[in-house]
């Protein structure tokens, strides 16, 4: 059993919790959080863009701490979940580390290269994982798109589109801060890189193209160019002044045999499958694949999941691995300096 410790209770926190009661091989046993009323179990005051509102919850038998480094302490802890915003992630992360403690981290990795570096490095000197939660693969539109490539079904990949666009959060103060969220390139465009890395490796360079908010690109489109000359791959993010629209993702990724297509939008409050997961094959057959459960949460079950078992086996992930994620933190920050220059950037 992975004795589970977890760092912040705000709308991840409160989701991670959640989804660990459906992990197999895993027990939250320790919390950590400023406010005393959050840390006493009462919840009512979270809420998100999915998932249920907050509620109050028993927290019976689970330690408490208000302070992290009680928490990296306890000898009761195998893993620390760190929910904390991505200010915080590498002191609270390093600091779990050197405690001797595995760590599964949300996205980003943090908001610095140099610090995600740090974090790497420690988890290297200290024998311990690092897991960074990008829960993007563990959606099954994304899942299926990613077996598909890994196993060659169709081919292999020659290239795609991802686009991930929200309207402008206004409700979030600190979305544009550099040093506190990073903007829509490190707080939204990461899940593409993320996913682009994992697909075709770390490109050559970057050129983008885009508008500036102050110190952070607002919306941008890029083309990420590999030494491979026939892999044609784009992305498009950022934010839209209109609030009608809430969020979009999706996809087209070209494949030698077959193309993948995916289009999914919040619009007015309202989920719309405008393009749901469609194969379109070589011999002209246009197929819907059968496809899990759409309730999100379960997408983050399905990671910590991973996460329990990397740490069972002590291996690391080949889809959460915090190397992975710091490459993805690279391109979002070169690309930025592409936006910036107004030109290609080697990576």
């Amino acid at each position: 059993m992975i004795r589970v410790g977890i760092a912040g209770i705000g709308f991840m926190g409160m989701i991670h919790y959640l989804a660990y009661q459906k992990v197999q091989g895993a027990k939250v046993v320790a919390m950590c959080e400023k406010d005393p009323v959050r840390l006493s179990g009462d919840w009512r005051s979270i809420k998100g863009n999915f998932g249920p509102r907050g509620e109050v919850m028993d927290l019976t038998g689970i330690a408490k701490y208000s302070e992290l480094a009680d928490l990296a302490a306890d000898p009761n802890v195998d893993l620390i979940d760190v929910c904390l915003p991505p200010s915080l992630h590498a002191p609270a992360t390093i600091d779990a580390l050197n405690h001797g403690k595995h760590v599964f981290c949300e996205k980003p990795i943090t908001l610095k290269v140099a610090d995600a570096e740090k974090m790497v490095d420690t988890a290297t000197s200290a024998g311990k994982l690092l897991m960074i939660g990008h829960v993007l693969p563990f959606f099954p539109e994304y899942q299926f798109a990613y077996k598909t490539i890994v196993e060659g079904r169709y081919g292999r990949m020659l290239g795609g589109h991802f686009k991930r666009i929200i309207s402008d959060p206004l409700w979030l103060p600190d979305f544009y801060d550099p040093e506190k969220v990073g903007g829509p390139m490190i707080d939204l465009h990461v899940h593409d890189a993320h996913f682009i890395r994992l697909l075709c490796g770390m490109p050559k360079l970057v050129h983008s193209v885009g508008r500036m908010r102050g110190e952070v690109v607002e919306q941008f489109s890029t083309q990420f160019v590999f030494d491979d000359p026939t892999l044609v791959v784009t992305a498009a993010s950022g934010v839209i002044y209109q609030q009608g629209r809430e969020f979009t993702h999706g996809f087209e990724i070209y494949l030698e045999k077959a193309t993948l297509l995916y289009d999914f939008s919040v619009l007015g409050g309202q989920g719309v499958l405008s393009m749901p997961l469609t194969v379109l094959t070589a011999d002209g057959q246009v197929e819907r694949p059968t496809l899990g459960s759409g309730d999100p949460v379960d997408a983050f079950v399905a990671e910590l999941q991973e996460v329990v078992a990397a740490v069972s086996q002590n291996r690391p992930s080949a889809l959460l691995d915090g190397k992975l994620a710091r490459d993805a933190l690279i391109l979002c920050h070169r690309q930025t300096e592409s936006v910036r220059q107004r030109r290609a950037v080697q990576v």
